[in-house]
């Protein structure tokens, strides 16, 4: 059977695919800059002036070559749709650009996805860095984001502190949500809503904060809801 590629390349943007054609060799030459190196890695490249960051995923194991071999969307894949499908509902995410996979004699290898770099300047994780400025405002919009998905039926499976970008502005503070192959459609309420908080730290000022503001959205009740974060919370400070 051989080797197998597939590359999907955002209509806007067709002349990345050179690029994106030659990430295996690029991330072989250790080429572009590192943001991150664990299970899965993020690197940095300018395209035509443009930061691009790109997902290497990690190879999976053999059941799991098999399946996405065969039988599931890969997690690149899933990155690329979920990306847009987000910025279809007006939810904030980068900008994605293209996707790659490949395969060997029916099994799943490598993957990569690739997105324009956020020009979001904070994480969630800066909220817990001492006396944050503006902190209302900012879980708030938070907030109104997760309800939202909510609402369109989606869940992000890990809407962690890594995962929520945001940047103020003079009108408002905008949010990103990456890392998005872990997104399930489905129907979601209270209870799955209020618990999808479960893994932000924070005071319990903090959630009182999420709270109001996600019940509001939903149309839940505020107090059931902040009863529900604090219970299944993982993460307090």
């Amino acid at each position: 059977m051989g080797k197998k590629i597939k590359i999907v390349v955002n209509p806007e943007f067709k002349d990345i695919e050179p690029l994106v054609r030659s990430l295996p060799e690029l991330f072989l030459k250790d080429e572009g800059t590192i943001i991150y190196k664990g299970r899965n890695e993020l690197r940095e490249f300018r395209w035509k002036g443009t930061p691009v960051v790109v997902k290497s995923f990690k190879i999976p194991n053999l059941i799991n070559r098999i399946t996405y071999g065969m039988f599931r969307k890969s997690k690149a894949q899933r990155s690329y749709e979920y990306s847009g499908l987000l910025r279809n509902y007006g939810i904030g995410s980068p900008t994605p650009l293209a996707y790659y996979t490949e395969r060997c004699n029916g099994l799943f290898t490598r993957s990569y996805f690739v997105c324009k770099k956020s020009t979001c300047d904070h994480k969630y994780t800066d909220l817990m860095n001492g006396d944050y400025p503006n902190q209302e405002p900012i879980l708030r919009s938070i907030a109104r984001t997760a309800a939202k998905m909510h609402d369109s039926g989606l869940i992000h499976k890990d809407f962690s502190r890594g995962n929520i970008l945001f940047k103020e502005t003079p009108e408002d503070v905008y949010i990103e949500v990456i890392d998005l192959n872990r997104i399930r459609f489905v129907n979601v309420g209270i209870d799955a809503g209020c618990k999808n908080f479960s893994r932000l730290p924070g005071t319990h000022e903090m959630f009182e904060i999420i709270a109001n503001e996600y019940a509001g959205q939903r149309g839940f009740d505020s107090k059931e809801c902040l009863d529900k974060i604090e219970k299944y919370n993982e993460t307090h400070l």
